[in-house]
């Protein structure tokens, strides 16, 4: 199983009776920065390592001190928040300011890797997608530029019932990640 990390901006806030009382511009209004509904992907497979470059730069320095330690959680596969959601795939959290706060949706993404034994046409990976999005709990499947498929899921899928689901093909899966 790999894991991806799904952050997504829920709500931002502004106390501006604070802003006045307390920031040199009293007058700087919400953070610029992030907007309700922005959504960032979170990767670490292959060569690609999203979590060392903040995002590739995506991050506000501010945000990335309280929310990366719950990234870094969900890129591992690990409980971000054990028993304190109602889904231990998901934390809600904000950032550091206390006068125009952010708030992200932090959620662990499951997906597999299916890697076949050469390169598919159109056809044959139209064929891949109708198969697995029929079985249960797969909620979406990707062809990835690079040749795999991602698979998601809610919950894991056994190896061999993936593998089964292609015995009648001329093609055949050679690796699960």
């Amino acid at each position: 199983m790999q894991y991806k990390c799904k952050l997504t901006v829920i709500d931002k806030k502004l106390y501006p009776d604070l802003q006045e009382k307390y920031i040199a511009d009293p007058n700087a209004g919400a953070c610029p920065f992030y907007h309700v509904g922005d959504e960032f992907i979170f990767e670490r497979y292959g060569k690609a390592d999203d979590f060392w470059t903040m995002g590739k730069g995506s991050q506000c320095a501010e945000a990335w001190d309280c929310i990366s330690r719950y990234i870094y959680t969900a890129l591992q596969g690990g409980s971000i928040m054990h028993g304190w959601t109602n889904d231990d795939k998901i934390m809600i959290a904000c950032c550091n300011d206390g006068t125009r706060p952010v708030i992200f949706k932090i959620e662990r993404v499951d997906y597999k890797v299916l890697i076949f034994d050469r390169d598919l046409n159109d056809s044959e990976k139209e064929t891949v997608i109708s198969r697995i999005t029929k079985i249960k709990n797969v909620t979406d499947v990707k062809f990835h530029k690079d040749g795999f498929f991602e698979i998601y899921v809610d919950n894991d899928i056994d190896d061999n019932s993936l593998k089964e689901n292609f015995s009648d093909c001329e093609f055949k899966i050679v690796g699960i990640d």
